[in-house]
């Protein structure tokens, strides 16, 4: 049996907004935005390279729903993007504007440093050490 984490959503203030940031800025790919009736859409992006598991951005409806756009978690990390090139991507997203909440640090796992998304909501950009062998 095999059972993968297929979606992640993340509440946004508004569609487009958060595709241009998660596209332009983060340089995900827009899998998915198809219309899902009158003001809703079913809107999936993914980091270059990812197979399985993709974020749902779905726009808030409600004030309660709003009121959570940012904070999902808490004030906590919410998000771990790992990539195989650390370096590569702190530079790139430190020059198209990303906000980091810390400089990056080395800890036994690997390479991490904090973001914030366009809403606040905050991620970990982690590159993780090899394996000891």
């Amino acid at each position: 049996m095999k059972q993968i984490l297929g979606a992640v959503s993340v509440v946004v203030r508004d569609y487009d907004e958060a595709i241009a940031f998660y596209t332009q800025v983060l340089g995900f790919h827009l899998v998915e935005d198809s219309p899902r009736g009158p003001g809703r859409r079913w809107v999936v992006v993914a980091p270059p390279g990812s197979t399985e598991c993709r974020l749902l951005l779905a726009k808030a409806k409600n004030a309660a729903e709003l009121a959570a756009v940012g904070n999902q978690t808490g004030g906590r990390v919410f998000l771990f993007l790992q990539t195989d090139d650390f370096a590569r991507d702190y530079a790139a997203f430190r020059a198209r504007g990303v906000l980091f909440a810390e400089a990056p640090r080395h800890e036994d796992y690997g390479t991490v440093a904090v973001f914030t998304d366009l809403y606040g909501n905050k991620w970990d950009l982690l590159q993780l050490a090899a394996p000891a062998r």
